[in-house]
């Protein structure tokens, strides 16, 4: 098959002396297997990066060797220019299954507040921190409701908000959405466009699905599997703010959405 007219590197060569996060040269083996090799990126302060690729190309690894949850076996990853070597309370996780990442017996407010009793946030600040973060997630008046008493997708919201009491530098966000209704998980896709352009942070999201990926990237990052490796960067060239519809209607979407098709049909083989 002829290979997608599309702006890519094959790889990506490893020179991010300017970028917040570097990973370098990273390998990661685990029960004597091969699950990441020889993998450089950069990201940027403010960019969102997005990652997809079949399943064996390590996507959920590289996020865990980001949030320092694992360490390479070779290279290195480095943050602000320093090496990471456990996790920090200036990078934050969102994972997928929200319903274990959040505390059954903490109301909203007191969910978000664990996160600020964590960073030693002083006690007379937090409520007025906790208020506008539960706000900004659309949860301003859901502050006394338990988990049990939020929807799917309000449960993930509090997941974010109270990633966001940390205060991070870079928001790892791991399929956050996968399990939500597509207009729930539209409406979460333009949450984390919003938190991007208000806290400039850098948000970096694995995905499977490409569309999700087009919508909030500013690169779209190709993995290929067994060991997973980069196999090509995209560059979105779409116009901010973006747009539920007419971005989805733009051509260099559709152009983008049929490249990365093309791309994960190839990594399959």
């Amino acid at each position: 098959m002829e290979k997608a007219d599309v702006k890519a590197e094959a790889v990506d060569k490893g020179d991010h002396s300017s970028a917040l996060v570097q990973v370098w040269r990273a390998d990661v083996t685990l029960a004597g297997r091969s699950i990441l090799e020889n993998l450089s990126l950069g990201l940027d302060e403010g960019e969102i990066v997005c990652v997809v690729g079949p399943s064996g190309s390590g996507k959920t690894t590289l996020l865990r060797l980001l949030g320092g949850l694992l360490k390479p076996s070779a290279g290195k990853v480095l943050l602000g220019g320093a090496e990471m070597r456990k996790p920090r309370q200036d990078v934050a996780i969102v994972f997928q299954d929200y319903s274990k990442a959040l505390l059954p017996w903490r109301d909203a407010a007191y969910n978000v507040a664990l996160a600020m009793e964590a960073m030693g946030t002083p006690r007379s600040e937090r409520p007025a921190k906790i208020r506008k973060l539960l706000e900004m997630m659309g949860l301003g008046d859901h502050a006394s409701k338990f988990p049990n008493q939020m929807s799917g997708g309000m449960q993930q919201r509090l997941q974010i908000a109270r990633c966001l009491a940390q205060e991070p530098k870079v928001l790892l966000m791991d399929e956050p959405f996968g399990a939500l209704d597509a207009m729930t998980r539209q409406a979460l896709q333009d949450e984390v466009l919003a938190i991007s352009k208000q806290m400039g942070t850098t948000v970096f999201f694995v995905t499977h699905d490409l569309e999700e990926a087009i919508y909030l990237g500013d690169r779209i990052v190709g993995l290929l599997p067994n060991p997973g490796r980069v196999g090509e960067i995209f560059q979105v060239n779409l116009p901010r703010p973006r747009n539920q519809l007419s971005t989805r209607e733009d051509p260099e979407f559709l152009r983008l959405r049929r490249a990365l098709f093309d791309f994960i049909e190839r990594a399959e083989r």
